[in-house]
């Protein structure tokens, strides 16, 4: 086996001392709950009777005599968004697996399910990053029950599969698994569909045109092809030992899919599958941000990584993601870092081969537990089905199908893996440089003061955006707003940089998964909601960022300053549901911890 890099020895050392207590006190939870057995045998009549009531007569027998294992199945099916609505079939599906491998299943519950592309730019996107909060809770919920000896989670997108984990991970004792969907079929290429949306932004097209692009673009059931949250999800879910061997990106409604979904229901009743508690450690999660940076991924996950890790009793840092960026190298090209989408990784080696590449070059631990065994070499190999239906696994290709989308170690796209940290009397945020040139990763320049996207869009309508330009939004940061995605500004910003400008973003709030192409400094904190020095910026102060050197200084004095603007109140802060959520505004910790409520 390969040596760990020393910087991959490093960061998990410093990690794993760090979390010393809070991990010890974590772990001491999931063997207290795995001493005490199923509880479901220790339920009272009327609790068990009450918990399989709807059941079958055999079923009813197995669950009587706690004879069988109970699986909880949780489920974020719905049939409005693509990435879900293949869930619809699931559960019986499963079922049908588990009762023939000699246990039971329940849908012990549903979770909430919110699409970004639906709300983007919309009063109902400053509920999404709760989502997540509310999808582990949800899934606790379901869990809560005490009827079950294992679970499997259902979901793929941006905040539900973080708030899946978030939940499974508050009843680590059970063994989990994640059961991903896969991508839609490719549509209309990235780079075609975001050259239309700058055209529009600039009134070079019409609504109709927009839209016969974006639907397109989005065609069918399964996730978006492009490499944002979702997809990172699948990836992570993946190298972090969740999901079975090379499930990630195996497309909807064929054959493939449904074997390794019937092999997840048979994994999760095997009794040979270590608690999730256990599975997720420190090397774990070490491994998932070095997969992370290797592929481009979404900055979400700079959010969602260290929420999904504090649930374990984990302490992971933004210091942890920018030193393992320095030896991290780009391996692959997925949009927006490239023109090609997730079926094309596949195609080229998808997981198995990163996967194997990565081990390699000793920037993975390979002694890890995973749901298909102990050894992350287990994900070195990709599934296929036989001609008579059987499932088996067989070595990823030794070489890139297509060394424009997939490299091997040797020689990547660059060296480090494209996230950086800024800081400086600004505040502390992230930065993706991974899809930005190096020649736009370095402005100097004024800036332009905003509290709202709108603002942003009416001045760069009226021509006002048109020189070099730091572009400041402020109060958009977990207490103010609910840190909404700002994915809306990409293509008037991306105008501005293709007219020869320089331009930069500055935030406390979020950008997509698929933003890129213009540098910003992303998450930045504290936040202006919680009197951070983004409050006291002026449209005129010259701010320098620099994404190379991690640098993101303004020259003015802003101890000398009182702070400008505000947070919404609860009034201006209704509609859309959002007046459910004030309790989450005013309880939500800072972006670097996961902006989570917990």
């Amino acid at each position: 086996m390969t040596a760990v890099h020393p910087v991959l020895d490093r960061v998990t050392a410093r990690i794993t001392e760090r979390s010393a207590a809070s991990r010890a006190a974590y772990l001491a939870r999931v063997a207290s709950a795995q001493a005490q057995g199923p509880v479901r045998g220790a339920l009272a009549c009327g609790n068990l009777a009450h918990g399989f009531a709807a059941s079958s007569p055999e079923e009813k027998v197995a669950l009587r005599g706690n004879t069988r294992r109970n699986v909880a199945i949780v489920t974020s099916y719905n049939d409005m968004l693509s990435a879900h609505q293949p869930f619809r079939t699931y559960p019986e599906h499963l079922k049908k697996a588990i009762l023939l491998a000699g246990g039971v299943a329940q849908v012990a519950g549903g979770v909430p399910a919110m699409c970004d592309g639906v709300t983007q730019g919309r009063p109902g996107m400053e509920l999404s990053l709760f989502s997540r909060d509310v999808v582990a809770m949800s899934t606790a919920v379901a869990l809560a029950h005490d009827m079950f000896d294992a679970a499997l989670m259902l979901g793929v997108c941006d905040k539900i599969v973080p708030g899946l984990v978030i939940g499974a991970l508050s009843f680590g004792h059970l063994p989990t698994l994640l059961v991903p969907a896969g991508p839609m079929g490719s549509g209309l290429p990235n780079a075609e569909k975001g050259r239309i949306r700058k055209l529009y932004a600039v009134g070079e097209v019409g609504r109709e045109q927009l839209l016969d692009a974006e639907a397109a673009s989005y065609h069918s059931p399964g996730t978006c092809t492009f490499y944002g949250t979702a997809n990172s999800n699948q990836m992570l879910m993946e190298v972090m030992g969740l999901h079975l061997p090379g499930a990630s990106f195996v497309s909807p409604n064929t054959p493939l899919r449904a074997a390794l979904t019937a092999e997840a229901g048979r994994r999760a009743v095997s009794g040979e599958v270590a608690p999730v508690g256990e599975i997720l450690d420190e090397r774990a999660f070490v491994n998932g941000v070095v997969a992370l940076l290797a592929t481009g991924g979404s900055t979400n996950h700079t959010l969602h990584l260290p929420a999904m890790a504090a649930a374990a009793g984990i302490e992971l840092t933004w210091d942890d993601f920018a030193e393992l960026s320095t030896v991290t190298p780009l391996l692959t090209r997925i949009y927006p870092n490239g023109g090609a989408d997730v079926n094309h990784f596949h195609a080229a080696g998808g997981t198995g081969f990163l996967i194997r590449e990565l081990l390699s070059a000793g920037l993975l631990h390979g002694d890890v537990k995973t749901v298909a065994g102990d050894g992350l070499a287990h994900y070195t190999r990709t599934p296929s089905l036989s001609e008579d239906n059987v499932l088996s696994w067989a070595d990823a290709p030794e070489s890139s199908g297509d060394e424009e989308v997939l490299r091997p170690a040797s020689r990547p796209f660059s060296a480090d893996g494209g996230l950086r940290m800024v800081e400086g009397n600004l505040g502390r945020g992230v930065v993706k440089v991974s899809a930005v040139k190096p020649e736009h990763r370095a402005v100097e320049a004024p800036a332009r003061v905003f509290t709202t996207q709108e603002q942003v869009l009416d001045a760069f309508k009226a021509g006002e955006l048109n020189r070099d330009i730091v572009i400041v939004l402020r109060y958009q940061g977990p207490k103010a707003t609910g840190m909404p995605e700002l994915h809306k500004l990409t293509p008037p910003m991306s105008v501005l940089q293709d007219r020869g400008f320089q331009v930069a973003f500055v935030t406390d709030g979020r950008m997509s998964g698929a933003s890129g192409a213009v540098p910003a400094a992303i998450h930045l904190t504290p936040e202006a909601a919680a009197g951070g020095p983004l409050a006291r910026v002026r449209d005129g102060d010259l701010i320098r960022f620099d994404a190379d050197s991690g640098k993101l200084e303004i020259t003015a004095d802003l101890a000398a300053r009182e702070p400008e603007g505000a947070a919404p109140t609860a009034e201006e802060w209704s509609g859309t549901g959002r007046d459910l959520f004030g309790a989450f505004r005013a309880s939500v910790g800072p972006a670097e911890r996961g902006a989570s409520v917990f």
